[in-house]
Order: structure tokens, then sequence, then C-alpha cells
């Protein structure tokens, strides 16, 4: 069984499902907005913000609706589900 590592995020088995995330990049292009700020428009804390954008927690979905809204953008530009099948795909 491998492991594949996803920039900004943590490393996954391969044959489980996983979230990707491009808060970091939206934050970039949204004037460098911090991390603070972006849990405020949110309604999370800072250090939600951090986990998720580390990819070291999934959001709720609620959560994810908000941060996308805050970027103004739909939720699939944020956020990325990649099942097994993805994953094998990505390493032929």
């Amino acid at each position: 069984m491998g492991r594949k590592t996803e920039p900004g995020n943590v490393k996954v088995e391969l044959n489980e499902p996983y979230i990707t995330n491009q808060i970091r990049t939206l934050r970039f292009f949204a004037n460098e907005m911090t991390q603070q700020e972006l849990a405020e428009k949110a309604g999370a804390s800072r250090q939600t913000i951090v986990a998720i954008e580390a990819g070291k927690y999934s959001p709720s979905l609620e959560l994810a609706f908000k941060i996308a809204a805050a970027f103004g953008v739909p939720i699939t530009d944020v956020f990325t589900y990649h099942t097994a099948e993805d994953a094998e795909r990505e390493t032929k």
C-alpha cells in the first residue's frame, strides 16, 4: 500500500479518499487575505482555518460553503474530493 503527499496536505493511503484545498492560493489572490480574516468571514477560529489549509482537518459541509462564500467562488474551486480510483490513476 503506497502513500501519496499532496502539496499542503497530509500523506494519505492510496486506497483512501482524501480532500485537497486551494485555500492558500485563494487567500493570496484575495489581496493576501490573512488566515484570521478568512476565519472571521467564515465564522471559524484561525486555528481551524490553519488545520483545514494544511489538510489536517476536513471542514463540515457548512463551513466549506462558508469558506467558498468568503472568496466568492463555488465550493468546487476551494475543495476537491479525491477517490481511491483518482489516486490509482495519478500513480500510473
